[in-house]
Order: C-alpha cells, then structure tokens, then sequence
C-alpha cells in the first residue's frame, strides 16, 4: 500500500514528480517509525514503476496501437506484482486513457490498498517545448499522444482522490497526499475486485460461462436492432448500457472478458451473481467511456 498513479501529457513533468514524491515517502516514513500510528510506522517498500524501469523505448513503445498496448500490459503486469499492503507503489507513466486508470484502481481495490492520482497539469506548449529539449517522445508520437490525452476527472471514483500540480508549484501537497494514501483507510473491495478463498473446483469453468453468457446477451440485443436499450445479462441485477452511436465488436468485448479474466483469476467471486454483475459494471465503464 499505496498506489499512486500519475498521469499527465507526455513531458509534463510526472517523472520528477515521482521522485520528490518518493523522497517524501522516505523521508516522513524514517521520521515517524514510532511516533504515530501503526500504519504510518510499518517498514514499507517504496516502487517507482515507469517506462525506464521496464525497460521501454519511448520512440518505439508507443508507434502503433499494438505497441502500446502491450507497454501497458507491462505496466500491469508490474503494478500486480509489486502492490501490496506492505508497498508503495508510484506509477510515473502517462496513464492517459482512463480505461487503464480504471484497470490500476480495481488493482487497488483487490487488494485492499488506497490509491491516489497525481495529475501533472501542463499547458499542451509548454510540455511540447519541454519534449523538444528532452527529445523524450519523437514529435510525431507526441502530438498523437497529446490529442488523446484524457484528463482525470475527480467526480469519478478510478480518479479520486485526486491532486493537481502544475510546473509553477514548487512541490507536492504532501501532507493531504500523506493523509489520502497511509493514514486514510482502504475502501471495501467492490463486485469486480472482491477477493476470497477458492472453494469451488469448477469456478473457472462457471466463470468463463457467466461471462460468455453476458457477451451473447449483447450480442443478441444488437441483432435486434435497439442498441440503446438497457439490457439485463443473464444472473445479474446491474443492468448494462450499449454506447449508443456504434455497435460493440465481438473481437471488443472478447478484449475486455480477458481483462476482467485477468484482474480476477487469482481471485474468485463463488457467487456467479456477482460474477455476472461485477462484469456487467467493467462493461458498462469501458464501452461507455
């Protein structure tokens, strides 16, 4: 614990951001092993996960839609190996889409831990200037990855709490990050995130019908030609919303059931309800986003 996502244009500054909160970190952590509460006074790890540390060329990681996804299945993969309640995890990388904030916040969730985002707000010409000087994305890449920048928003649950700094301030809000992240108690896991014992020997076998069966659902209800109808999948109460101005691709929604596939296989459910709905609400947030 925790999690602390940055996010921001590309060359906005996140980087630094990262190590002056690390040193934060270190810095209040050694200084108050005694004196305050339990949580503040456990020995914790502290991570810093980016592109460097994973070895990823930003010239060539984010070139085509396939290179970058496969950067952020690493990134992921990173986040899941290395959060823990005893880890701080600082995730210095553009997490620009917020889909992928979604993905790291049921992370999170999973395991009982805080999270946090760290918004490095910058104008679109003073981080262009800023990358030319570093040459850290080509301007081409740059460019493409600035239109598609999707800014946190802190009325949503994946980006809240968040913190907004620009390169005018001359450092973090320490304490409120220190009070969100270590002090401030992790919230109950949800449907899609909850983790529990395995108990039954055919919980895979039942997971990949449960979700099969809310991915036939769709596309049942899209063959009937009323897209913009609210559909209720098979054993789930949560109903789920087709976007309204295109049709869902089988090849799409095969995507997100490996993704919730992927977050949940260490985990099970039991109940197939909640299977069922904790799908339904990935879904309904990644189709409508």
């Amino acid at each position: 614990m925790p999690l602390v996502i940055l996010s921001g244009l590309p060359s906005s500054g996140k980087t630094r951001r990262a190590q002056e909160l690390k040193q934060f970190f270190e810095t209040r952590l050694a200084s108050q092993s005694n004196d305050e509460s339990t949580a503040a006074s456990k020995d914790y790890r502290i991570h810093i996960v980016n592109d460097e540390s994973l070895n990823l060329n930003k010239h060539v990681s984010y070139n085509t839609a396939a290179d970058e996804k496969k950067a952020r299945g690493a990134l992921m993969s990173a986040v899941e190996r290395l959060l823990s309640k005893d880890d701080i995890v600082i995730v210095d990388s553009l997490n620009y889409i917020k889909g992928f904030r979604y993905q790291l916040y049921c992370v999170a969730r999973a395991i009982g831990t805080p999270h946090c985002v760290v918004f490095c707000g910058c104008l679109p010409d003073l981080a262009r200037q800023w990358n030319a000087a570093s040459g850290a994305y080509p301007e081409k890449i740059f460019e493409e990855l600035a239109v598609r920048f999707e800014e946190p928003d802190a009325r949503t649950k994946w980006d809240s709490p968040l913190f907004v700094v620009v390169p005018e301030d001359t450092g973090l809000p320490e304490n409120e990050i220190w009070d969100a992240v270590i002090l401030k108690k992790a919230k109950p896991p949800n449907l899609s995130t909850v983790v529990k014992v395995v108990k039954e020997t055919n919980y895979l076998y039942e997971f990949d019908q449960t979700t099969q069966n809310v991915i036939q659902a769709i596309l049942d209800a899209q063959k009937s030609g009323d897209p913009t109808k609210q559909i209720r999948a098979p054993l789930s109460s949560v109903l789920l919303q087709l976007p309204p101005t295109r049709v869902v691709t089988l090849s799409e929604l095969r995507r997100l059931r490996r993704q919730f596939t992927s977050i949940n296989k260490m985990h099970t459910l039991l109940d197939m309800t909640r299977v069922a709905e904790g799908f339904v609400e990935y879904l309904n947030q990644n189709l409508n986003s």
